[in-house]
């Protein structure tokens, strides 16, 4: 059985038979609600690469300690995985997030479409925000993930356009598209760049601009998928052709 991951700031300078503290929400979910214990082992990672090993020295009620017992260090994983997600309507945006997040991908963009249902405004653009940062953090420990995946701030489509110049891929899911997935040249490094667009579809001046840009427009199969899923079966169907699945 794999061991409970927790996350912390920062794992700089740490040392074997030094101990680290854990506090504030991570501490008080650890302690409060799994009912962590002294003397059981969990694993430490600052979401950058480091991983600490160690077992509970102490707990209290949003506090405890873990001795260190071993640290590694793992590289980024290569080819970076970014997926640019149209606002879903209701809590398939957290969906999305989660099941991306659980495979691997390192940069999650929300998007507002022009033709995206949700929309994310004033209060309810910092709260749904947090909402999609605190489900990528949770499953990112869920998945035993080193590298943590990050959420990026709203996009509109213009800034969305802005980063595709410099990605080594850029796949734009459309169920017209004439060009499969399965037939792109997959690169070993790089940023890949899957965008996933809105319920009712990417407008026809969005896929202009994408294109303009460097996307390619690819489809996945005969089958059309939930925005909150189709991200997800794409990022699985590229990554099972990098090192990162190989």
């Amino acid at each position: 059985m794999s061991l409970p991951v927790h996350l912390v700031p920062s794992l700089d300078g740490v040392a074997v038979g030094s101990t680290i503290e854990v506090t504030g929400d991570e501490a008080h979910h650890a302690v409060a609600v799994r009912r962590l214990r002294v003397g059981e082992e969990v694993v430490l990672t600052d979401g950058a690469g480091h991983r600490v090993v160690g077992s509970v020295a102490s707990t209290g009620k949003r506090v405890f300690s873990v001795t260190v017992a071993s640290l590694s260090f793992l590289e980024r994983p290569s080819p970076s995985f970014t997926v640019v997600q149209a606002l879903p309507k209701g809590d398939r945006g957290e969906l999305a997030v989660e099941v991306l997040t659980e495979i691997g991908v390192d940069t999650i963009v929300p998007w507002a479409a022009s033709r995206s249902v949700a929309v994310w405004k004033g209060e309810r653009a910092a709260k749904s925000h947090a909402k999609w940062q605190a489900t990528a953090r949770e499953a990112g420990k869920q998945s035993r993930r080193s590298w943590s995946c990050s959420v990026s701030p709203l996009s509109s489509t213009e800034e969305v356009v802005a980063l595709l110049p410099d990605a080594a891929l850029v796949a734009v899911l459309h169920e017209d598209a004439t060009t499969s997935l399965a037939s792109l040249d997959v690169p070993a490094d790089g940023v890949i760049v899957v965008i996933v667009g809105p319920e009712g579809g990417i407008a026809p001046d969005e896929l202009a601009a994408f294109e303009a840009a460097g996307a390619v427009t690819v489809r996945l199969g005969d089958e059309v998928l939930r925005t909150s899923t189709a991200g997800l079966a794409a990022v699985s169907a590229l990554l099972a052709r990098t090192a990162r699945w190989g």
